[in-house]
């Protein structure tokens, strides 16, 4: 009985863990979640002024160092499950932005779309498809 009772509050504590893992991602993802729709937007006229491409870059680089952050403290705080899953996640998602990037080079190619639109718009794609992954693998396992 004293064993089962351990077993319970070892569950307990393992749940609580993850749940804390997946909110402190979902808040320090709110930099990213902000600053990829910044960065779109201001990438999204191909003639600009060299204060707009300065400012496109800024937001771009800002974005590039929130998503290493976050992919810094996942991996910090997480056991070697939630490892796992991630990097499971983050591969599936690589995939989904390698075909969506030959995807639209081809489009690029044949004069339907500027590659210059899309670019950003599918990393941003790739990163939420590994957050959506990861959550739900994590959220499915308990």
């Amino acid at each position: 009985m004293e064993g089962l009772l351990y077993l319970r509050g070892m569950v307990k504590e393992q749940d609580q863990v993850t749940r804390a893992a997946r909110r402190a991602v979902l808040i320090d993802g709110l930099p990213v979640a902000v600053l990829g729709p910044v960065a779109l937007a201001l990438g999204s006229d191909p003639n600009q002024s060299a204060t707009q491409e300065t400012w496109w870059i800024a937001a771009t680089a800002a974005f590039a160092l929130a998503v290493a952050w976050v992919l810094l403290r996942a991996f910090r705080r997480s056991d070697e499950y939630l490892r796992k899953i991630q990097l499971e996640s983050m591969a599936i998602a690589f995939a989904a932005v390698l075909v969506a990037l030959q995807v639209a080079t081809v489009l690029d190619a044949t004069g339907v779309i500027q590659l210059h639109q899309l670019t950003q718009l599918i990393l941003i794609g790739g990163v939420a498809i590994w957050l959506v992954i990861a959550d739900l693998r994590t959220r499915l396992h308990q």
